[in-house]
């Protein structure tokens, strides 16, 4: 069955900014290529909850201790869109040998064509290694570096969605399918899906392994051509790098039925944390960079960790 072709959004970066900004006083947004500003310590907060938060499912946790700071339906289970490749992603990276050269065929092409949803902006006839096109599945959140990716470490996609799902049960992660290695709709926007707490799970085991935190950290990465490959460059689809002081991963995504959603992770005077917003909003991009500013600006003034809501 073909679906129709998701709908490119854009929102201008000075737009995230300015958001992040109004949620963030003592770290003011950086110009694009800029550091993000230093700011004070917070002060210590008594709210039991973040305000402000629109996101359907969340999830808050002190990446070092493993500690639940905040959430909102933590368990439910949710479609969650391009944040499917941070599993794609774990799975080429444990597999190992990434220096593996992969031909991009003309159906990787076609897909992203007949299926819609972002790209890479693959060739067919390029030949990339598997970290390259970990880049390109990572940063502009390639469906069709997912699908070569997929189809070079399953062998075949279905094989290496058998390996997703296997890897998922063996992290504990219960309320998780996938049923592909993108996260596009399809065969229904729901057969791919997981909750606020095992994609918390998720995070902690891809942010372990130093080739995925190197990736996820990039605002932007270049490729200079080669004899085997045309020249790439890759922006990093996570606005709140380079605009939340501390930021430093990890995905996004979004598609109609799962909204607008962000796995993220700052760290700030020595204290690390990582959280998930699942449906911001439908229409909102900037809506799920607030959410995550929101709950990481609660979660670090907090001195205290709360229970689960």
């Amino acid at each position: 069955m073909r679906l129709p072709r998701l709908p490119t959004v854009t929102l201008a970066a000075v737009g995230i900014a300015a958001a992040l900004a109004s949620l963030a006083p003592s770290a003011p947004a950086a110009a694009a290529g800029a550091r993000p500003a230093a700011e004070a310590r917070p002060a210590t907060v008594t709210a039991r909850w973040p305000g402000g938060v629109q996101a359907r499912g969340a999830d808050l946790v002190n990446a070092a201790t493993g500690q639940r700071l905040w959430s909102r339906g933590a368990n439910t289970e949710r479609p969650i869109a391009s944040i499917t490749k941070v599993m794609t992603a774990l799975v080429v990276i444990r597999a190992g040998d990434l220096s593996r050269p992969i031909r991009i065929s003309a159906d990787v092409v076609s897909y992203v064509r007949q299926r819609g949803g972002s790209t890479a902006g693959l060739r067919a006839g390029d030949i990339l290694t598997a970290r390259q096109l970990l880049e390109g599945l990572l940063l502009p959140s390639g469906c069709d570096a997912a699908l070569a990716l997929a189809g070079a470490y399953g062998p075949g996609w279905r094989a290496f969605v058998r390996k997703m799902n296997a890897t998922a049960r063996a992290l504990g992660m219960r309320n998780t399918h996938f049923a592909n290695f993108d996260g596009l709709p399809w065969p229904t926007e729901y057969t791919t899906y997981s909750s606020p707490r095992d994609l918390i799970t998720l995070g902690l085991a891809a942010m372990r392994l130093p080739a995925f935190r190197a990736i996820v950290g990039q605002r932007a990465h270049y490729v200079a051509a080669t004899a085997q490959h045309r020249t790439y460059f890759w922006r990093n689809t996570n606005q709140l790098l380079g605009f939340y002081a501390g930021a430093f991963g990890i995905k996004t995504g979004f598609t109609h039925g799962a909204g607008y959603s962000l796995l993220f992770e700052a760290e700030r005077h020595g204290r690390t944390l990582i959280g998930i917003v699942l449906d911001s909003s439908a229409t909102s991009r900037a809506a799920s960079f607030a959410d995550a500013a929101r709950m990481l600006n609660w979660g670090f003034a907090s001195r205290a960790a709360r229970p689960a809501a």
